[in-house]
C-alpha cells in the first residue's frame, strides 16, 4: 500500500475519532495513533501527518456522562491486547500483538545391541562399535524428547522472539550426573533435561535476523539435519546403561555441531541463497584447561530450490569453522579449521545426500575431542556419507553409508588410537498418523585402529517418533 493511501485511510480514521469522540477521550486518539506507529503500522512521517491533521480538525462538543460510557467501551475494543485468537500455525495462540507457540517430539525405541566379546585385538580407543556382552534397552533415539517454546511478535517495525527449548529423554540418570552423563538403569533413578536452546532473534524483512543466545552451531548443523538416523537410533551407544541418546551417526561420517553459546547473524535470501556467520564460546579442548582468549568462528552458506508439483528439488550447504586455542602448561598453542559441503536432492518421492567433511585440529565424534596427541600436535580428520531415501505411499525406505576418519599426528607413535569409524544403516518408515511415524531399523557399525585392532557391532530398533 502506497503512503498517500495509507494516510489517507488512517485520516478517515482520525476524522471519525475527531468528530465522535468527546473532548475529555481526545487522549485516547492519540494513544491510539502512538499505538500504531509503536507497531511500525505508521512510520514517522505518517504519524506527524495525522497528528498535524487531528490538530486542524475542531474540538467536538463534550458529550454528557452517559455517552462517554459506550466511547469507552468501544476504545477498550480496540485495544487488540485484550484479544486472544488461534495462532495461523503450529500449536498455540495470539495473544494480542504475541503469538505463542509450542513444538515438541516424543520418542522411543527398543534396541538389541550385539557386538564381539573383549579381547586385545578389538580394542580401539575411540571406537565407537560395541565390544563386550548384548544388550537390550527401552531408549531414545538420536533425538531426545524435546518441548520448544517461542514468543514471537513486531515491535517498530522489528521481528522479536524468545525462544526456549527443552530436551527431556526417558533414560534414568546416576545422580546428579545430568541430561548427557551416563545412564543408570536401577530403581529410585530420574531422567534428566537438556537445556540445550535459549536465544532471542531480532530481525527485519530485508535485513536479515541477528541471534543471541544458545543453539545449534553453523558448522556441521545440515549435516545431522538430513541424516535420516535423526529419526532413529543409527549406532547405539552404550546400551547397556543409556543416556540421553543414541549416536546416529555422530562421529561415523560428521562431527557433531554441538549447542553454542553465540552471536549470530543471517542474511534475507536472494534467489534461493543465505549467508550466516557468528562469533561462538570458544570451546576447549576436551581432557585440557586451557583458557581461550579470543572467540570461535562460524559461518554457513545455504541454497534451497523448492520443488513444486513433485519436481525437482535442492537444498545445498557449505560451512566453516575456526578457533584459536591458548597454550596451556607445557602443551602449544595451536588453531583448529573445519570445513564441510554438502547436498540433498529430490525429485518426486526419492531424495539422495551427499556429505563431506575436512579438518586439522578439530578431532572426531564432538568438536576438539582428540583433536591432538599427549604433546598438543594437532591431528587430520575428515569423513564423508551418502544416503538415499524413497517413498511408496505412507512407507519410506531409506539406506545410508558414512565413515569418519582420524590421522595420527606427525611423528606421533602408532597406538590402538581409532583410525576410522563407519556404518551402513537400512531404514523403513511408516506414517502411521500427521504426527506418529512408525521405524525400524538395522545399523552396522565397524571400528579400525591404526595398530590393526578392529570391532564391529550390529543394532536393530523398533519404535516410533511423534512429533507436533
Amino acid at each position: 500500500m502506497t503512503f498517500a493511501a495509507r494516510l489517507l485511510g488512517s485520516a478517515a480514521l482520525v476524522s471519525f475519532a475527531v468528530a465522535a469522540v468527546p473532548a475529555a477521550a481526545q487522549d485516547t486518539t492519540d494513544a491510539l495513533l502512538l499505538k500504531l506507529k509503536e507497531k511500525g503500522i505508521l512510520d514517522d512521517a505518517e504519524y506527524q501527518a495525522l497528528m498535524a491533521r487531528k490538530a486542524s480538525q475542531p474540538s467536538a462538543v463534550p458529550a454528557t456522562n452517559s455517552a462517554e460510557a459506550p466511547q469507552q467501551a468501544a476504545a477498550e475494543r480496540l485495544d487488540d491486547k485484550k484479544m486472544v485468537r488461534m495462532t495461523d500455525t503450529g500449536v498455540g495462540l495470539q495473544v494480542g500483538d504475541v503469538a505463542l507457540r509450542f513444538s515438541g517430539s516424543v520418542n522411543g525405541f527398543y534396541v538389541h545391541d550385539s557386538g564381539a566379546r573383549e579381547t586385545p585385538q578389538n580394542i580401539v580407543a575411540g571406537g565407537l562399535a560395541t565390544v563386550g556382552d548384548d544388550t537390550s534397552a527401552i531408549r531414545n533415539g538420536l533425538l531426545p524428547g524435546f518441548l520448544k517454546i517461542e514468543l514471537t511478535t513486531t515491535q517498530g517495525g522489528w521481528d522479536v522472539g524468545a525462544h526456549f527449548g527443552l530436551y527431556p529423554g526417558i533414560n534414568s540418570g546416576l545422580g546428579n550426573s545430568g541430561a548427557n552423563g551416563p545412564g543408570a538403569p536401577q530403581a529410585l533413578q530420574t531422567a534428566g533435561i537438556d537445556a540445550r536452546q535459549t536465544y532471542l532473534t531480532v530481525g527485519r524483512s530485508g535485513l536479515g535476523e541477528l541471534k543471541i543466545g544458545r543453539d545449534i552451531g553453523l558448522f556441521g548443523s545440515d549435516a545431522i539435519l538430513n541424516d535420516i538416523t535423526l529419526l532413529a537410533v543409527g549406532t547405539a551407544s552404550a546400551n547397556a546403561a543409556p543416556s540421553n541418546t543414541s549416536l546416529g551417526r555422530i562421529g561415523l561420517g560428521y562431527l557433531y555441531t554441538d549447542f553454542q553459546p553465540q552471536i549470530t547473524y543471517s542474511s534475507p535470501k536472494f534467489g534461493g541463497f543465505q549467508v550466516a556467520g557468528g562469533i561462538f564460546q570458544p570451546l576447549t579442548t576436551v581432557g585440557q584447561s586451557e583458557v581461550n582468549s579470543s572467540p570461535g568462528f562460524q559461518a554457513k552458506v545455504t541454497y534451497d530450490m523448492v520443488p513444486t508439483d513433485g519436481g525437482f528439488g535442492a537444498h545445498a550447504w557449505v560451512s566453516g569453522l575456526i578457533q584459536r586455542h591458548d597454550a596451556t602448561g607445557l602443551l602449544p598453542a595451536y588453531t583448529g579449521r573445519a570445513i564441510d559441503l554438502g547436498a540433498k536432492l529430490s525429485y518426486g518421492p526419492a531424495s539422495l545426500t551427499g556429505y563431506y567433511y575436512t579438518g586439522s585440529g578439530v578431532g572426531t565424534i564432538g568438536l576438539f575431542l582428540l583433536s591432538t596427541d599427549a604433546l598438543g600436535r594437532k591431528r587430520d580428520s575428515s569423513g564423508f556419507y551418502v544416503q538415499g531415501t524413497y517413498g511408496i505411499g505412507k512407507f519410506t525406505l531409506g539406506g545410508s553409508y558414512g565413515e569418519s576418519h582420524l590421522d595420527l599426528a606427525d611423528d606421533e607413535l602408532v597406538s590402538n588410537l581409532v583410525r576410522k569409524n563407519a556404518s551402513w544403516v537400512g531404514q523403513a518408515r511408516y506414517g502411521l498418523t500427521s504426527w506418529v511415524t512408525l521405524i525400524g531399523e538395522y545399523t552396522h557399525t565397524m571400528s579400525e585402529a591404526h595398530n590393526g585392532n578392529d570391532a564391529t557391532s550390529d543394532a536393530l530398533a523398533a519404535g516410533a517418533i511423534l512429533f507436533f
